[in-house]
């Protein structure tokens, strides 16, 4: 099995021990985005919907990076620490994605990193 690591500026440094997105033949597994500000990496300022559109913009990125576009995931995993917050998500989610939409789990946490209010990861299917 190859794998080709996925890197770029236009999106928060990883912050740990992973990789912003790893290639597999076809597939681009996205890591957890946060809604950091590439330039910065601090939380974007503003309210739920800026912390959800800042998620979005780094996973276009990585997804940018790697060959591929929001249009292109097959899988998005959604973390919220409030599933109250989860029709926003819906209402954001309207303006990056068209139907067919993707597979989606929204999965209610405890807390994420640096106080986060949203971490969203995907699956990117490529084609041959």
């Amino acid at each position: 099995m190859t794998r080709e690591i996925i890197q770029t500026d236009r999106a928060p440094q990883a912050i740990g021990t992973y990789s912003q997105a790893v290639r597999s033949g076809t597939t681009v597994y996205l890591s957890g985005q946060i809604p950091l500000v590439p330039e910065s990496m601090e939380l974007v300022s503003g309210d739920m919907e800026a912390q959800i559109r800042q998620v979005f913009d780094n996973l276009s990125a990585v997804a940018a990076a790697a060959g591929g576009s929001l249009a292109d995931v097959v899988k998005l995993n959604v973390f919220l620490p409030d599933l109250g917050h989860f029709a926003i998500v819906n209402e954001v989610m309207a303006g990056y994605f068209q139907p067919p939409y993707p597979a989606r789990a929204a999965v209610g946490v405890a807390a994420l990193p640096r106080g986060a209010q949203v971490e969203m990861d995907a699956v990117m299917e490529l084609g041959g």
